[in-house]
This record gives structure tokens, C-alpha cells and sequence, in this order.
């Protein structure tokens, strides 16, 4: 369809008859994502508001349903790309978030903490060189007076605020630490989530909300006792990719719920559900 035809079209949305109305929102969706921007420009001509209020929805739609297709299409490639899918989560509240920025930013961590690496380190010296860069250089801390925002789950807002929770902190870490070579990967504590350098026998955890803290399994053993649960082998042993953005999706979804947001919160257990076999309740 030419430009004219789809301005048409999106002109005929606020039509009086319901099925000419409905007709037309579906052609518009058919379409797909090219059509928003032409959307966006008819939302900034009209000055009539029930219009532009039937198009904030039709573009919302329409991103969110791109959305769910992307996060789908992520899992059957292998869930392999940590950070992109990472930037899938943050694109529901933030669309126009380049993933290209993302990863410029990253590569910046990473050539910096790179620089400060040397050969034969014990692992111990490189977690505690890659703290000193992150905590230390970079300032990157803990969000504790925000916790529950949805903006903490938000990935491009933790590394230009340097502020996050759990969750987003330990995904910008192990992003690094992998990049570096480090076998550092994510474990799924109830609560909390932390990270584990696990090889050749070597096994210690990392708590990054608390700047990195190093701890032993008997720490983890501590903790688990403290909430009077089960040892089993998911609180202590590396999780997947796939596992930290479902988790992502949760910690979201419950952000919404402490704000009384249903409708994002519902939205938002949905791009889980079609992600997961599972029950995708809130945890």
C-alpha cells in the first residue's frame, strides 16, 4: 500500500460504524511495524482526541505483538544472546531502546575492565579487578530505595543510572565477565539472584547487589536455612540464559502488580507464558 492509502486508512479508525472501524484496525495491524511511524505522524496532525487515543492502543498492540514474536523467536534460536535478551524485556516499556547502544555501552565495560586484567590471575583477582572497575570506577550500585520500580528491571536504564536491582546488576557483570573469559554465570537464589564462578573444581558465588561480595556454599547454605527451605541443586548451580530473562519477566510483572497496574502486569506475564512450559506465577 502507498503512504496515501495507509493515511487513509488510519483516517477511517474513528469511523462511526464499528465494523468499518474494526475492519480498518485490522488492516492496519496486518501491516506490521512498518506502518507505526506513519501512525505516530498522523497522532501528531489530528487534533481530534479519540483518534489519537485509538492510535496510541493500535501502536501499542502492535509493538507488544512484535514484541511477543521476538521473545518466541529468541527461545527457538537457543536463547544464546544473554544481552539481547535482556533488551527484549527492556523494549516493553522502552521500544525505541537501540540494542546497538546497549551493546556499545557494554563493550565500553568491557574494554575497560579488560585493561586492568592480567595473565594468570587466581580467580579470586579477577572477580575482585572486576569489582574494583565496576563498584569502585564506574559506580555501579544497588537500587535500594526504588526496589520495586519497573525501571530497575529496565537494562539500558541500570547502565546510564548505574542503579539496579539484582537481577539487571548481575546480568551487566556476567555480560562482562564472559566477555573476559571468566566462567561466571547466573544462579537462581530465592529472592535474591547471584552469580557463580564455576570451573575445574573451583566453585564460589558472587553476590553483585552487595558490590561483588564473594561467597562460599556455606554462605548459600546459610541463606537457605534462613528461609527455612531445601537445598536443592537450582540454588546452587549455573541457570540459563532462558531461565534469568523469565526471571526478568516475573521481577516485572510484580513491579506492576506493587503498583496496581494489572493491565501491564497481565501483559507482561503473558510474553512469559509464551516463553515457558511452566506455571509463569509470579515468584
Amino acid at each position: 500500500m502507498t503512504k496515501k492509502e495507509i493515511k487513509a486508512l488510519i483516517s477511517l479508525l474513528d469511523d462511526s460504524d464499528y465494523e468499518v472501524a474494526h475492519h480498518v484496525e485490522q488492516k492496519i495491524i496486518s501491516l506490521g511495524e512498518d506502518a507505526i511511524p506513519l501512525l505516530e505522524e498522523e497522532w501528531g496532525e489530528t487534533l481530534n482526541t479519540d483518534l489519537q487515543k485509538k492510535i496510541e492502543d493500535l501502536i501499542h498492540d502492535m509493538q507488544f505483538n512484535a514484541l511477543l514474536h521476538r521473545l518466541q523467536e529468541w527461545k527457538e534460536e537457543g536463547a544464546t544472546d544473554l544481552l539481547k535478551g535482556m533488551w527484549l524485556v527492556n523494549s516493553y516499556m522502552y521500544p525505541d531502546v537501540d540494542f546497538a547502544a546497549i551493546s556499545k555501552t557494554m563493550d565500553q565495560l568491557y574494554f575497560d575492565a579488560w585493561t586492568h586484567m592480567k595473565d594468570e590471575m587466581h580467580p579470586y583477582d579477577q572477580v575482585k579487578s572486576l569489582n574494583n572497575v565496576l563498584f569502585r570506577e564506574k559506580k555501579f550500585s544497588a537500587n535500594t530505595k526504588n526496589f520495586h520500580s519497573p525501571a530497575n528491571s529496565m537494562l539500558h536504564l541500570a547502565l546510564e543510572t548505574k542503579r539496579g536491582n539484582p537481577l539487571t546488576l548481575c546480568v551487566i557483570y556476567m555480560v562482562v565477565a564472559q566477555r573476559l573469559g571468566f566462567p561466571v554465570y547466573g544462579v537462581n537464589l530465592p529472592n535474591l539472584f547471584i552469580l557463580t564462578y564455576k570451573m575445574d573444581g573451583v566453585q564460589f558465588y558472587i553476590n553483585v547487589y552487595n558490590k561483588g561480595l564473594i561467597l562460599s556454599k556455606a554462605d548459600i547454605d546459610n541463606y537457605i536455612l534462613q528461609l527455612n527451605l531445601n537445598p536443592v541443586d537450582i540454588f546452587y548451580e549455573p541457570t540459563s540464559n532462558l531461565e534469568i530473562v523469565k526471571r526478568a519477566l516475573r521481577n516485572l510483572a510484580f513491579s506492576f502488580e506493587k503498583m496496581k497496574d494489572l493491565e501491564k502486569a497481565t501483559e507482561v506475564t503473558k510474553l512469559l507464558t509464551a516463553i515457558t512450559d511452566d506455571d509463569p506465577a509470579i515468584q
